[in-house]
């Protein structure tokens, strides 16, 4: 486990904590599969810390984009919406992104996805399956991301 992987289970109270990625490494592949696995496409639950604050964070839903030897890659997902306040939050580097409403949702609200903060979720440290998405929104959403400035 990385220092900055057992600090973060340490602040977070031993939960497995998503952790940020570098961004140049989102390599993507739609596979949904209904196998209680997470899979490329998939919407799962995880604890996420927030930025500011990674001793704090909370549950939230997370898109996947790709599997790796430890965990799985991911976006975050929010029910806020950020089009009212989409300038302000590119000052400060976040991108959002529309992907509608999912299983993930029981409420059923509209989503958007993060595409600036990519985050690395440990394997024990997904909760559960939420749903999957619509084939020609992932593919839009992974465009998205490799799309962004560096």
């Amino acid at each position: 486990m990385t220092l900055r992987r057992r600090i973060a289970s340490l602040l977070t109270g031993g939960r497995r904590a998503a952790t940020d990625s570098a961004p140049e490494a989102v390599t993507s592949r739609y596979a949904p599969e209904v196998d209680g696995e997470p899979d490329p496409g998939e919407v799962v639950w995880a604890w996420v810390p927030y930025e500011d604050d990674p001793t704090r964070g909370k549950d939230r839903p997370v898109l996947v984009l790709d599997t790796d030897g430890t965990g799985w890659t991911g976006l975050m997902l929010s029910s806020q919406d950020h089009d009212r306040d989409a300038a302000e939050e590119a000052r400060h580097g976040r991108h959002w992104m529309d992907v509608g409403a999912g299983g993930w949702d029981p409420q059923g609200r509209p989503s958007e996805v993060r595409l600036d903060r990519l985050l690395h979720l440990e394997r024990d440290g997904v909760r559960r399956e939420g749903a999957a998405l619509d084939r020609q929104i992932f593919d839009d959403v992974v465009a998205a991301v490799r799309g962004l400035p560096r």
